[in-house]
């Protein structure tokens, strides 16, 4: 049977429920189109949560490997097209849970500027939106952990030449999230809403060794 590797952030800064924690729990161990998910939480540190994807990859074998963080401010959920070798958290006036401060470092210092994404990203976008679940594509991934991370496990997959497809989602705020003072008037998504899209991502993964040629339609630039 397939496995697809599915990891979740932690809480961190002002987010104290973190809908990427939910879903990679709620997902562990349940099959979806005859592949069978497993689920990590991942740290919000730097390089530590590099570390802990490396090794469940090792551990696990996926054929694909699905990463998620929250994004507040946004309204859908979103796959990230594109991962960039730079990190910047005190833009956002945070740091890592280990309190870690990161102003301009590279992730790898000797790393190509970017690495794109491997997963069908149109076709996960397609799929959600066919169940009912707003979805887009990102451009724009963001210079803390969550890039961080796209950015170190797709290195670490072409450096050590692995049959591994990997990308990003990023979720909503949860409404308890959004309810909070310091987020008041960010949008947000219900934790069931949020697991129903990236079950259609997973399935759709599993769908399309090879994105497919249709345009994905976007409203906004995010």
């Amino acid at each position: 049977m397939k496995t697809i590797l599915v990891t979740g952030f932690e809480p961190f800064g002002h987010t104290p429920v973190n809908p990427a924690e939910h879903v990679a729990r709620a997902l562990d161990g349940v099959e979806i189109e005859g592949a069978r998910i497993v689920a990590r939480v991942v740290p919000s540190s730097f390089f530590t949560c590099i570390d802990v994807v490396r090794a469940a990859i090792t551990e696990v074998r996926p054929e694909a490997v699905v990463m998620m963080g929250e994004y507040g401010g946004r309204a859908m959920v979103t796959v990230e097209r594109i991962a960039q070798n730079f990190n910047d958290g005190t833009r956002y006036g945070l740091l890592d849970n280990a309190g870690r401060r990161m102003q301009g470092e590279l992730t790898v210092p000797d790393g190509p500027a970017a690495y794109y994404t491997t997963l069908p990203i149109r076709a996960m976008v397609r799929a959600m939106r066919d169940a009912g679940i707003p979805a887009d594509i990102s451009d724009a991934a963001g210079t803390f952990c969550c890039n961080h991370l796209m950015y170190g496990i797709l290195h670490h997959i072409a450096v050590s030449g692995l049959a591994v497809r990997a990308g990003w989602i990023h979720l909503p705020h949860l409404p308890e999230v959004a309810a909070l003072e310091e987020n008041l008037g960010a949008p947000s998504m219900s934790a069931a809403t949020a697991e129903a899209g990236v079950r259609a991502a997973a399935a759709a993964i599993v769908a399309h060794p090879a994105d497919i040629d249709q345009p994905s339609v976007s409203r906004l630039q995010i």
